[in-house]
């Protein structure tokens, strides 16, 4: 093979440098959609927050989401290619209902993260297929008192198979920005020891600095994570937060 063209075409084949292109690529992909999303460990829940764009006036708004509700306790927000991401949302419901069915229990949230990363992982193995397009973040409340991780409980997974828990992360174009700020003003911040409420205001004006932007109601999607379960926040409720953010202003 003359110069690097030919290393980038296939999947399996490392490059001098020991590095896979096509995985790098796939990374690349994650900011295609543009959109930027975060999540953030609270007290008492977890919170994902994303971009919303409707790409057409046409198209209905309610049909248009990058949040997923995985199993009564588990959100997902996938961050990249739209396409990718219901498939990988349609995958983890699966991987959820069978471990359920095998075991009688709800699936943990870090177990799913493992294993939808596991799948990602052997997607860079084979010849037939490609690396998804896209960045996984799980989140769920473990209510299990003997549980090592109760409580609020976030996971990432990206293409290569990687999978880290964390107590807040951003995913998206602007993620270097995010993550810095996320850092600055993570430990500084009091919501941990308010209600998810206040855990969700954080994470809008935390999406809302890096972006550099005011949110409208229908700008942004909202999941929370509480001990009651997972559920996705209407555009009132988003309202709600809203003025209460524009009213401490």
């Amino acid at each position: 093979m003359s110069g690097s063209a030919g290393f980038d075409r296939h999947i399996t084949i490392f490059s001098p440098e020991g590095r896979l292109y096509q995985v790098e690529y796939a990374f690349k992909a994650i900011n295609s959609a543009n959109i930027t999303s975060i999540g953030v460990c609270g007290k008492d829940s977890a919170v994902l927050i994303s971009q919303k764009k409707i790409p057409d006036k046409l198209l209905d708004p309610k049909t248009v989401s990058y949040i997923f509700s995985i199993t009564p306790s588990i959100g997902l927000v996938a961050t990249g290619s739209i396409a990718d991401a219901r498939s990988q949302a349609l995958r983890a419901r699966a991987e959820a209902a069978e471990f359920r069915y095998k075991y009688g229990y709800e699936m943990p949230v870090e177990a799913l993260a493992k294993r939808m990363a596991n799948i990602s992982q052997l997607y860079t193995q084979r010849a037939y297929m490609r690396p998804l397009g896209v960045a996984l973040t799980f989140c769920q409340v473990d209510t299990e008192e003997e549980s090592a991780h109760s409580g609020p409980q976030i996971f990432k997974c990206d293409p290569a198979g990687y999978y880290t828990g964390v107590k807040a992360v951003a995913t998206g174009p602007k993620q270097q920005e995010a993550t810095t700020y996320l850092e600055r003003k993570f430990k500084k911040i009091d919501h941990v020891k308010g209600d998810w409420k206040e855990t969700v205001e954080f994470a809008i004006t935390s999406l809302s600095s890096v972006l550099g932007t005011d949110f409208r109601k229908n700008d942004i999607e909202i999941g929370i994570a509480t001990a009651e379960g997972f559920r996705i926040l209407n555009p009132e409720e988003i309202d709600e937060r809203l003025v209460s953010i524009a009213e401490q202003d």
